[in-house]
């Protein structure tokens, strides 16, 4: 996930942090033109994509490390935006993630202590190596499964003939 998805992952705190200066102005009775002119439809999209790209980037333990040092989780709406975004475990929604691993980050940011220790970049780093060793565990497992399905439907082939 690269420096690509941390910029990325920047760029949508930034909107996000847009978005709810919006939505506040909004609801406290400031109307914002541009706000209103998008259909709904078009908001639910922009939504959507926004919070499914959000909730990707929590998988990437630099990333948290960056919101934890700028106490980003020590507000109060920010920590309720998390709670908020668990919807995506739900099966509708998970089928859109191409990282499901922040589904578990996102289940952990909801604990206070997890938040805290994030601040530390070793912190980060751990968990970073540990992603690492399951995805390379992961994937040498599921080679070794694919090569005896294969075997498998080879000996089959020849035992049919």
């Amino acid at each position: 996930m690269g420096s690509y998805c941390f910029f990325s992952c920047l760029n949508t705190l930034f909107v996000w942090l847009q978005l709810r200066k919006l939505l506040s102005n909004l609801l406290c009775g400031s109307s914002s033109y541009w706000f209103s002119c998008i259909s709904d439809d078009t908001g639910n999209r922009l939504r959507f994509q926004l919070e499914l790209e959000f909730v990707q980037c929590l998988a990437n333990p630099n990333y948290l490390n960056f919101l934890a040092q700028r106490g980003y989780f020590k507000d109060k709406a920010f920590v309720n935006y998390l709670k908020y975004l668990l919807y995506w475990k739900e099966p509708e929604y998970a089928k859109y993630l191409k990282y499901p691993q922040c589904l578990h980050m996102l289940e952990l940011l909801q604990y206070e202590h997890f938040r805290k220790e994030l601040v530390n970049a070793q912190c980060a780093k751990f968990i970073d190596e540990q992603q690492i060793l399951h995805w390379q565990h992961y994937s040498r497992k599921r080679m070794r499964l694919q090569q005896a399905l294969a075997e498998q439907q080879q000996q089959n082939n020849t035992s049919v003939k």
